[in-house]
């Protein structure tokens, strides 16, 4: 497995994967070193996403390559499904699986999602409408979903 640090305007990033895809994308809660070369298998994943801070791009195109259980890989399949600038909640994620009682296990499936921003659990939000948990924490949720709103905050001045 191969790894890289790359700085993104939300802080440190940490990639691995291999030839058999991306394993993991994980913001780091500490500066780190940046890597000085970036391993070939790696280089799709941060040149993507690179454009997609730079705001060109919506859609990941990666061979992804997460680990987890079979429940874990339905739901962030599922997650792939929610388009950039749109939002849905955990219970609409629940009811589209097909089980509405599964509720708390695809939060806590969500929640353990390794694949930041590509899996974009960052749009699933509360019923009420409210920001929820967030691995990155919250101020990067909130960033993420004004980042892909299509109603941009205009300054007055």
């Amino acid at each position: 497995m191969e790894a890289c640090i790359i700085k993104t305007p939300l802080g440190y990033t940490k990639i691995t994967g291999d030839n058999d895809g991306i394993a993991s994308v994980t913001v780091l809660n500490s500066e780190e070193q940046i890597s000085d070369i970036i391993p070939e298998s790696l280089e799709d994943c941060v040149y993507q996403l690179n454009e997609y801070f730079e705001g060109k791009r919506q859609v990941f195109d990666l061979n992804l390559n997460p680990q987890g259980t079979d429940f874990q890989k339905t739901v962030w399949e599922a997650l792939l499904t929610i388009p950039y600038g749109k939002t849905m909640s955990y219970l609409e994620l629940s009811k589209q699986l097909g089980d509405v009682k599964a509720i708390r296990a695809v939060a806590n499936a969500n929640g353990k999602n390794p694949l930041w921003i590509i899996v974009p659990c960052h749009r699933i939000i509360g019923t009420d409408g409210n920001l929820t948990g967030y691995a990155g924490g919250l101020h990067r949720k909130q960033w993420l979903l004004e980042h892909e709103s299509p109603y941009k905050q205009q300054s007055l001045f």
